[in-house]
């Protein structure tokens, strides 16, 4: 028997139709975007791994989904899950701009069991060799396969199998574009199996500490880029938008510049947590004297935009510094 596996969509390139075979960069232009049982019918060779269930959901470009879609699809997830006890699995299609942290937030915050994995597409659906189909179909195996249990979100694309805390995209057009750069992948949906050779060891969903199906709005947490001659400016800014928490991306391995240091300073003597993170897109922020004496908490290896909502989600539970760099080293 064939496991049911249910099918998310939301967008992006996996469900975009460009004007011919050959667009593959301005598909976005045609506006044709199609809803998941649509896209279902475009690759029918998904059935041949699992019974799909399509499950629509509001097709956007990933640029646009934030805390509000989140919060739908937290709950939607949960819902689907409810409402069909004999599932292996769910699958969400989305655009590969912002789809490592609607992963990463979906792993701190799901309250289902169940496999969840997000997959999306570098080429359109209408493309000339496009890896829209071959992604999503290794996507419902790994959705159904029983070694995907307790691995928290994955992200399925390029045969990749990767956890939802270490993976970033690292291109903008290659196929081979999301890597977890320190330690690589969890496995291979390769022809034959679903290959696994390692498991990520933070906390994931389900046993995580965060429950957002109930709140309203996420703390405001924003991201402050250093760059050569950085004098702040951005960082009082998010202050006057009323910032609970800024994310500095700072040089490797975790340094600002003067003109950044004061203006962060003036955040922490505000209240506001800062949290030092790197630009360099790898390696950890080490926990430094000079960090201590300011006040700031290391990210460890979280990328600036995941550090952002693990400070987000942690801002929801305490303010108490003490409690937040825990949670940095325990998610």
């Amino acid at each position: 028997m064939r496991p049911k596996v249910a099918f998310i969509g939301t967008g992006g390139t996996i469900a975009s139709v460009g004007r011919g075979p050959l667009d593959i960069f301005d598909y976005g232009a045609n506006g044709t975007v199609l809803q998941a049982d649509a896209i279902l019918a475009r690759f029918p060779e998904v059935q041949q791994v699992a019974e799909v269930v399509p499950i629509r959901f509001r097709n956007l470009p990933s640029t646009r989904v934030g805390w509000e879609e989140w919060r739908e699809l937290l709950l939607l997830c949960e819902d689907v899950a409810a409402a069909q006890p004999d599932l292996a699995g769910i699958v969400i299609g989305h655009g590969t701009s912002s789809l490592e942290e609607t992963a990463y937030f979906l792993s701190l915050t799901l309250k289902t069991a169940l496999p969840v994995v997000l997959v999306g597409a570098q080429r359109p659906n209408s493309a000339l060799s496009s890896d829209a189909g071959l992604n999503l179909v290794n996507a419902v195996r790994v959705a159904a396969s029983e070694g995907a249990r307790g691995l928290g979100v994955l992200v399925l694309l390029n045969d990749e199998i990767h956890a939802a805390r270490e993976v970033t995209k690292t291109s903008t057009g290659r196929l081979q574009t999301f890597r977890s750069p320190d330690f690589g992948c969890l496995g291979h949906a390769d022809g034959d199996s679903i290959a696994w050779y390692r498991r990520p060891l933070r906390r994931v969903a389900p046993d995580t500490g965060f429950d957002a199906r109930g709140l309203a709005v996420l703390p405001r947490v924003d991201i402050a880029y250093t760059y050569a001659g950085a004098d702040g400016t951005a960082v009082r800014a998010f202050l006057a938008a009323g910032a609970q928490g800024i994310v500095c991306a700072g040089f490797a391995p975790g340094f600002v510049t003067p003109g950044d240091a004061l203006a962060l300073q003036e955040a922490r003597a505000l209240g506001v947590t800062v949290v030092v993170s790197t630009r360099a897109g790898s390696g950890r922020v080490f926990p430094t004297t000079k960090l201590r004496e300011a006040g700031f908490l290391p990210a460890d290896n979280l990328t600036p935009q995941k550090a952002r909502i693990l400070l987000a989600l942690a801002l929801t539970r305490t303010a108490e510094q003490a409690e937040i760099a825990r949670m940095f080293g325990e998610y």
